[in-house]
């Protein structure tokens, strides 16, 4: 048994008699974070990279506000989307493929808070990642506190939801842990160009910006845009709302329909 397994066992079995589902949850999400920070690799892409790339454009744009105003809510959604959709896809694979998850379903561990503990070490990279970008868009680049507090937390939670539950529902259709990258690079990358994290979309070509309208990143930065740069409301950015949370709806249903906690190899 692998050594994730065993304190996944510890965690759920550790006490007299079994701990109460908001307990396990809690432990589990703690030994979620002790593993993502000992991993490098996943701290990188899963917290550094946007921040780097933060920096990077921000240096770059430096002298033009306008583009500021573009690349830092482009890189907060991007936050999202990374922390979310990438690290559950990968994650969720590996754990399916490896065993994990058909191991944890036989310990006293309830599956429920073993998956809420992986659910929220996401949320906790999401969070501390906008937290971050919005501190620096505040003191390095020029961008406002944002204006509509409510409507960026309601962004980032309807975000959150569509981009986890869409991580799920294509952590189904890989098929094994080594073939996870070429799947999510195939979606995520070409999603993150079209959608205008680095450019102003409304200088794209019109198929391009027909593309980035079915894309649930493109509703996203535009609703953290508003908040953030603009002091939008929710009410200013009704259609975001409704295309992401279409979204949320798909991937909801895809992700609980085709959740599998067995191995698709021997």
């Amino acid at each position: 048994m692998s050594d994730h397994a065993l304190e996944a066992v510890h965690a759920g079995s550790g006490a007299p008699r079994r701990p109460s589902w908001t307990g396990a949850a809690w432990r589990q999400f703690r030994l979620e974070r002790k593993m993502f920070w000992r991993n490098p690799t996943a701290a990188f892409f899963g917290v550094l990279l946007p921040l780097v790339l933060l920096a990077l454009f921000g240096a770059v744009f430096s002298g033009t506000q306008a583009n500021l105003d573009v690349v830092v809510p482009g890189i907060a959604g991007l936050s999202v989307a990374s922390a979310c959709f990438v690290a559950l896809a990968y994650n969720l694979t590996w754990l399916r493929e490896r065993g994990i998850l058909k191991r944890v379903r036989g310990t006293p561990l309830s599956s429920s808070a073993y998956l809420a503990g992986i659910a929220a070490n996401a949320v906790a990279n999401t969070l501390l990642q906008v937290a971050v970008v919005v501190v620096a868009g505040r003191l390095l680049f020029g961008i406002p506190w944002p204006g509509d507090w409510l409507a960026l937390f309601v962004f980032l939670v309807l975000g959150v939801v569509c981009f986890a539950s869409l991580g799920v529902a294509l952590s189904h259709a890989i098929p094994n842990s080594e073939s996870a990258p070429a799947y999510v690079n195939a979606i995520f990358l070409p999603m993150m160009f079209v959608a205008g994290v680095f450019y102003d979309e409304e200088n794209a070509p019109a198929f391009l910006q027909g593309l980035a309208e079915v894309t649930p990143l493109k509703h996203l930065i535009d609703g953290l845009s508003g908040a953030m740069v603009r002091g939008d409301g929710l009410a200013d950015h009704g259609v975001a709302l409704l295309v992401l949370g279409l979204w949320a709806a798909v991937g909801v249903v895809l992700a609980v329909r085709g959740f599998s906690w067995e191995a698709r190899r021997s």
